[in-house]
């Protein structure tokens, strides 16, 4: 059967990347813990690869509490210890403080607007969401993450023309 990334980038990778761009790349994302995921991962990608983060991504569930941001945010030094040990995810001290401190701001955040993926659905400019993620208190979300997280949730297409899922309807 031909996919549908056939003519997009991610045709040449593995079978896995493939269908995670034919499935869920670039779709809706309502759930807490998808939502953090996509934040979590594509700050964790920051100066690498994809493929390299998408690599680890099962050892990221694992190593991150299933993404459950209420889980993640009461993390401890011990838990940061733990988790610089931890060969599955990228050993960055500022990425996995990053993602400990970003859980507690995505709650504070849910807490303020109630759906999450409501709010991060009325960006469409990749430097506003920056901006107003930072000064919620996230860190690793700059604009091109912020356009990252953006496409891989959906709410911008990223996908390059050619591509039988670009510009369908959301």
């Amino acid at each position: 059967m031909v996919g549908v990334s056939d003519r997009c980038p991610w045709a040449d990778h593995d079978p896995a990347m493939r269908a995670y761009h034919d499935r869920e790349w670039g779709r809706p994302v309502r759930e807490d813990a998808a939502l953090f995921e996509r934040i979590t991962l594509e700050g964790a990608q920051a100066g690498l690869s994809w493929a390299t983060i998408f690599q680890k991504r099962p050892a990221y569930r694992a190593a991150f509490a299933g993404f459950r941001p209420e889980r993640v945010a009461r993390f401890t030094a011990r838990d940061e210890r733990r988790l610089l040990g931890d060969t599955g995810i990228v050993r960055n001290r500022a990425k996995i403080r990053s993602a400990i401190r970003n859980a507690r701001a995505y709650l504070d955040l849910r807490d303020e607007v109630g759906s999450v993926a409501d709010w991060l659905g009325t960006f469409g400019e990749p430097a506003t969401l920056s901006k107003a993620l930072r000064s919620r208190g996230f860190s690793f979300v700059g604009p091109t993450i912020a356009e990252s997280i953006l496409q891989a949730i959906g709410v911008i297409d990223g996908h390059v023309p050619g591509c039988t899922l670009a510009s369908r309807t959301r």
